[in-house]
């Protein structure tokens, strides 16, 4: 099932991102998204959340960006891939976050892989 997202972020260029651990932002994130979802949060509102695992990529019309943008993954062994606008990816690995820095997101796919 997937949520859809919820509000309008402008598009910026894809920039440098980083991931964090055990930040406030990411700590609030892990506490309001429930197993078995990868959620996104801007600015630490939940602004969609998904459980499917798919094959294909599942679009983000909402094009989210950073900074103030967190994804995490409260799946215990299951990879979230997101794409960014220049069509990179990133491997979320299970219980863990990603806090993305700059850039925008433009998809995200969950895969029954255990590791990245």
């Amino acid at each position: 099932m997937t949520v859809a997202m919820v509000g309008g972020v402008s598009a910026a260029a894809q920039a440098t991102a980083v991931a964090s651990t055990g930040t406030t932002t990411v700590k609030s994130a892990a506490a309001t998204c429930a197993y078995p979802y990868v959620c996104l949060f801007k600015n630490g509102a939940k602004i969609g959340q998904f459980k499917d695992v798919t094959s294909t990529w599942q679009n983000l019309p909402s094009r989210p960006s950073g900074p103030g943008l967190v994804v995490q993954n409260t799946r215990n062994d299951d990879v979230a891939h997101i794409r960014w606008a220049g069509g990179t990816t990133t491997c979320i690995s299970p219980r863990s976050s990603f806090n993305v820095s700059g850039g925008t997101l433009t998809g995200i796919r969950i895969s029954i892989a255990a590791t990245c």
